[in-house]
């Protein structure tokens, strides 16, 4: 039921992509798409360019997710950085090589700390051959869930949301692509904090120096 009322909410919203043009040169190739967690509500509003793979957590709340993102249209793997993770890896790995699947990380996770890059989603790029796309979102009217550790955004039904694809980042070509990571997303997620309200945008993302300079379809 979770999923079946997320997916109605969730084709309400009004969706702007902004796409860097460094992505055209790796379109032909599998993207792990990497984010913060808290900001995954306006990202699935996105229409993903192929069928996508997600890494859930075996926890109570995981259960959830997995559901609920299963009516999204997203392929379920479970496993986590302290429970069943290398096999969860290893399944998102060959659904990209196997699948022709992009996948999706919520790269400080699972339970934090908020805002801190972990390996997986790097690892799982390397072994597929795949870049990895940093993502951001910015949503115009919401509210913050302040009770959750990872300030998770819900975007007002009918609302316009932003999907920010930031420049692909090859780790077999990065000398840190997990440094790198790092700070192309806290560029896309800009400096200044959410201010909701009739009439103002809401500033959950912002895109970067090397940011997409026009609305793209991808």
């Amino acid at each position: 039921m979770l999923g079946v009322v997320a997916r109605v909410w969730l084709s309400t919203l009004r969706v702007r992509v902004l796409a860097d043009p460094g992505l055209e040169e790796a379109r032909g190739r599998p993207w792990v798409l990497a984010f913060w967690h808290g900001t995954q509500w306006p990202l699935l509003a996105w229409r993903r360019r192929r069928e996508t793979v997600v890494l859930v957590s075996w926890s109570t709340d995981g259960a959830m997710q997995a559901s609920a993102l299963g009516v999204q249209g997203l392929r379920v793997v479970r496993g986590s950085s302290s429970r069943g993770g290398a096999r969860g890896l290893a399944a998102v790995v060959r659904a990209i090589r196997r699948g022709g699947m992009d996948a999706a990380f919520a790269v400080d996770g699972p339970r934090g700390p908020r805002g801190v890059v972990k390996g997986g989603a790097i690892v799982a790029a390397r072994a597929a051959n795949a870049v990895v796309v940093p993502m951001a979102a910015a949503v115009h009217h919401g509210v913050v869930l302040e009770g959750t550790w990872d300030r998770f955004v819900l975007a007002w039904p009918f609302g316009r949301v932003d999907v920010v694809l930031g420049a692909p980042i090859d780790p077999a070509l990065s000398r840190d692509s997990r440094r790198e990571l790092g700070e192309a997303l806290v560029r896309l997620n800009g400096a200044a904090r959410p201010a909701y309200g009739a009439g103002r945008r809401t500033a959950i993302a912002s895109t970067s120096t090397r940011a997409p300079r026009g609305s793209a379809d991808t």
